[in-house]
């Protein structure tokens, strides 16, 4: 399941938007692969931050998860030279997902999900203690 559709990038650039940076046959047709790749670079983009703080997939995709993604799909559908407003977009849903990241920001995830969670075990070695008493003794 993909956090954002076709729709979803229609209602937020218009489909004249999106029909210029998504056809690449030159058509007059929005590609369905091209509307694809760009989903799928924005989910899994999306899942390498998220992934650290929450249990995937969600069983509901939060808003801004969906917002995120319509950022970062718009972003790579304008492969050359993409408007300013769009690389605002972008650069701030990455921000936002290093935030994620970092656990700055909690995503409101449906009741009954969880975020991932670590065993709380710190696993490290050291050496045995070089200087005590008994190893001290006679100096």
């Amino acid at each position: 399941m993909s956090y954002a559709t076709l729709e979803d990038l229609i209602e937020r650039a218009g489909e004249t938007e999106i029909r210029q940076i998504a056809d690449r046959d030159n058509d007059g047709e929005i590609d369905a692969g091209v509307i694809g790749a760009a989903l799928e670079h924005a989910d899994n983009l999306i899942n390498g931050y998220v992934a650290t703080k929450y249990t995937l997939p969600f069983a509901v995709v939060p808003d801004l998860v969906r917002t995120w993604a319509i950022d970062i799909a718009r972003h790579r559908l304008h492969h050359e030279a993409p408007p300013e407003w769009v690389i605002t977009d972008y650069d701030n849903a990455i921000a936002a997902l290093k935030d994620v990241a970092k656990g700055a920001i909690t995503l409101p995830i449906a009741s009954g999900e969880t975020p991932a969670t670590s065993s709380g075990t710190t696993m490290f070695s050291a050496p045995e203690e070089v200087f005590s008493e008994r190893g001290l003794r006679g100096w």
